[in-house]
C-alpha cells in the first residue's frame, strides 16, 4: 500500500510540477491495486469479515448451524479450487507461454496475474482451518 501511495505521488509530482508525467505510474498503481484487491479479498475471508446473508442460520439450533457452515465452508473450496487456483494457474500459464508483457512497465503479465491462484489458496487454507477448528 506504501509503494501505491509513493508511485501516485510521484506521478502527481511529474504531472504538475515537472509538467511531464512519468509513463510508468499509472500502469504501475492499476497492477499494484489489482493485487492490493485479490489479496484484500484473501485476506477479509481468513478475518470471516465479508458480507453474509443469516437468515437461515439464525433459524437453526447450534448444530445444524455448524453442519451448514461447513457446508458452505465447502461450497467456498471448491468455488476457489476451480475458479482461482485452476483458472488463475491457466492464465498464469498462458500468459507466459504467450510471453505477454506490460506496455510501459514491460514486466510479464503473469507476474500480475500470479495474485489470483496466490489469493485462492489462501482463501482455501482459511477455509480449511475454519472447518477444522470449527471457528465459526
Amino acid at each position: 500500500m506504501g509503494v501505491m501511495v509513493l508511485n501516485v505521488l510521484w506521478q502527481v509530482f511529474t504531472r504538475f510540477v515537472m509538467g511531464a508525467p512519468s509513463s510508468f505510474t499509472d500502469e504501475l498503481a492499476r497492477y499494484l491495486m489489482i493485487w492490493i484487491g485479490v489479496l484484500g479479498a484473501a485476506y477479509i475471508s481468513g478475518r470471516r469479515m465479508h458480507v453474509a446473508i443469516d437468515l437461515l442460520p439464525m433459524r437453526l439450533n447450534k448444530e445444524k448451524q455448524v453442519k451448514l457452515k461447513i457446508f458452505v465452508n465447502c461450497i467456498i473450496i471448491l468455488f476457489c479450487f476451480a475458479a482461482l487456483v485452476v483458472g488463475g494457474l491457466r492464465l498464469v500459464y498462458i500468459t507466459s507461454i504467450l510471453d505477454q508483457r506490460s506496455p510501459a512497465l514491460q514486466i510479464p503479465l503473469s507476474v500480475v496475474y500470479a495474485i489470483i491462484p496466490i489469493s485462492g489458496a489462501l482463501i482455501i487454507y482459511y477455509k480449511l482451518s475454519d472447518i477444522y477448528l470449527k471457528q465459526f
